[in-house]
């Protein structure tokens, strides 16, 4: 797997997601994997694109689940070729969405597969309608518990906040150790 910046790796056609990613918990494993699988059937690069630190983070302080690394090894796992980090910062969170979909255009997506809720660019105003404007957008549907609740970061965080680790890591999909640091982010 190989890590770029923004706007540096140019691909001929590709599959791309694009996402926070915090915690590479099972519903991102499970939009990972499907977008991994078209990939192989186009037979092109898989390409995900992601941001350091996670938005939620940067916005709102937000407990980071996942280190870069850690979510970075996470996504060699999962087959992951190439992996684009933005740096999001005020910089980045200023940017038009036009900006960002110029980025992608870099990697010349054959397909881009999302979530249902997928919001970019400055104040979130690119949408997945913006995005189809541009490129061929697959919807992956969240994913839910056994309890019907859709598998989120947010409330993975609210998990580990009131102490339910056991639930947290059913919903991550793997183990866990809990390490307060001084910055308060939760740290594999």
């Amino acid at each position: 797997m190989k890590v770029h910046a923004p706007g540096t790796l140019q691909l001929p056609a590709s599959v791309l997601t694009i996402g926070a990613l915090d915690g590479v918990h099972k519903g991102h494993q499970s939009l990972v994997r499907k977008a991994k699988e078209r990939a192989s059937e186009l037979k092109v690069p898989f390409v995900i694109y992601t941001f350091d630190p996670p938005p939620k983070v940067f916005f709102k302080g937000s407990s980071l689940l996942t280190t870069l690394e850690e979510k970075l090894k996470r996504l060699k796992i999962l087959g992951a070729e190439h992996v684009i980090v933005a740096t999001f910062d005020d910089a980045f969170a200023s940017k038009d969405e036009s900006v960002f979909i110029n980025d992608l255009k870099t990697v010349n997506p054959i397909e881009i597969w999302e979530g249902p809720n997928f919001l970019f660019g400055k104040n979130r105003k690119g949408d997945l309608d913006a995005l189809r404007r541009h490129f061929k957008v697959k919807i992956f549907d969240s994913m839910q518990c056994e309890e019907g609740v859709i598998i989120s970061s947010s409330r993975i965080r609210t998990l580990l906040e009131i102490g339910d680790y056991t639930q947290a890591e059913r919903l991550l999909g793997w183990r866990m150790t809990i390490a307060q640091s001084p910055n308060s982010n939760l740290t594999r």
